[in-house]
């Protein structure tokens, strides 16, 4: 199978240990910069970054972003609802939704249809924190779309929610 110059340039820098100037650091990370799984990798370690950031004065990760999003656009919707919307296991919600309720940001309600289950919903202070929080995930988000164009970004989204398996949802 025939290498072009910059694969050659690559093989031939490992084999000698020696990275070329016309390769300069991707030399150094082998075929990594060119594999999809690395770059995503290395982009959502910025955007959590970023998102750490942007959220230091509250106790909120991504994920704990995520299930208060979804309870507040699906009052009363289960548990096990809400890990089928987001895709995590039941144990992983049960342990959110703890911290949560903890914190006083969420309630669980008897179901009034099922007496084994629980219906989510937002506290009052829930619902003014997600408000700020919202405010901040739009700010988190300019940022890290800064380098992008309108169109650009859509693009992205589409891409990875093709990449996820999404309808793009």
């Amino acid at each position: 199978m025939p290498v072009g110059k910059g694969e050659a340039a690559a093989i031939r820098s490992r084999k000698t240990g020696k990275a070329s100037a016309a390769t300069g650091t991707a030399a150094r990370r082998g075929v990594l910069p060119n594999l999809l799984g690395y770059q995503l990798r290395r982009a959502q370690i910025a955007v959590f970054q970023n998102f750490a950031r942007a959220m230091a004065d509250f106790d909120i990760t991504p994920g704990r972003f995520g299930v208060l999003e979804v309870i507040a656009a699906n009052a009363g919707l289960s548990q096990s609802e809400l890990g089928a919307i987001l895709g995590i296991d039941r144990s992983t919600v049960v342990a959110v939704i703890d911290r949560l309720e903890a914190d006083g940001l969420v309630r669980r309600m008897k179901a009034p249809n099922d007496r084994r289950s629980h219906a989510l919903q937002l506290s009052e202070k829930g619902a003014v924190t997600l408000a700020i929080l919202e405010q901040r995930v739009a700010a988190h988000e300019r940022d890290i779309a800064a380098g992008l164009s309108a169109a650009e970004r859509k693009t992205l989204l589409n891409l990875l929610s093709r990449i996820a398996g999404g309808s793009g949802a």
